[in-house]
């Protein structure tokens, strides 16, 4: 059996891949955990810059997960209790990956795959792509761990909308409502993906680490310490922040090092 979860590595830029194309790249309870180990290693790699999440094959990005083994390992309250603790550790693995991250999304992005998608910083689709979470369907409710990422993303009032009325929503709408940041042409998904992620990894990568962190930071209403309050300025003291200065008054390209 072929890996459920695929990396590779092109200088500073990474790509993981969700591999199960014949079932629409839809997640087994392995391939959850493996995607988990994936993103927590490549958070510990700081030679990264940007990390890609796109599904193989053509025709979807994820269905979410594999629902033909929930007879097997979420056949009631306490086996998905197990397979939720799962679920929700490559989620917070996602969320907090160290570097900026893109979903590449085609095709179907619904249930789970639309919140492995939410975990990402920033979400491009093509014109084929369709976004949902019909979860209602099943029969349960969504975790709340599981809910956190798409609330966060767009919000309680679509997200209500995308779980009670159970229905698929097209690139479009996707885009005009805020779920998706842009949307290309189908023929155009990797050349926009590459270019998107060339334009991070040419960014200072303290600077992008620490923007990620100070927002997420922002969504916990608990009041700033004065110590966070200081670190918005600690870059000031690096070596990228004197090349960012000396590129801009000589005019030239810098040249960031992540020091």
């Amino acid at each position: 059996m072929s890996d459920p979860i695929l990396q590779t590595i092109d200088g500073p830029i990474a790509t993981v891949v969700l591999n199960n194309p014949d079932r629409m790249n839809a997640l087994t309870l392995e391939a959850w955990a493996g995607l988990g180990r994936v993103m927590t290693a490549l958070s510990e790699n700081t030679e990264l810059r940007c990390v890609l999440v796109r599904g193989a094959g053509g025709k979807a990005f994820c269905a979410g997960a594999d629902i033909a083994n929930f007879a097997a390992n979420r056949a009631d309250a306490a086996q998905a209790r197990d397979y939720g603790a799962i679920v929700a550790e490559t989620l917070k693995a996602l969320a907090g990956c160290l570097h900026p991250t893109v979903a590449v999304i085609q095709g179907a992005c619904t249930g789970g795959g639309l919140e492995i998608a939410c975990c990402c910083d920033i979400r491009i689709a093509n014109e084929s792509s369709r976004f949902g979470v019909p979860i209602n369907r099943l029969g349960h409710a969504f975790a709340y761990p599981e809910m956190a990422p798409v609330v966060a993303a767009v919000g309680r009032r679509m997200v209500l909308e995308l779980l009670l009325e159970g229905r698929i929503m097209d690139s479009g709408e996707a885009a005009r409502r805020g779920l998706v940041n842009r949307v290309v042409a189908d023929k155009d998904l990797d050349a926009e993906a590459e270019a998107t992620a060339k334009r991070i990894a040419e960014g200072a990568p303290l600077a992008n680490r620490a923007t990620k962190k100070f927002l997420n930071r922002l969504l916990d209403p608990t009041p700033l310490t004065r110590a966070e309050l200081d670190e918005a300025y600690e870059l000031c003291d690096s070596e990228d922040y004197a090349e960012g200065l000396r590129a801009f008054l000589a005019k030239e390209k810098p040249g960031f090092k992540g020091r």
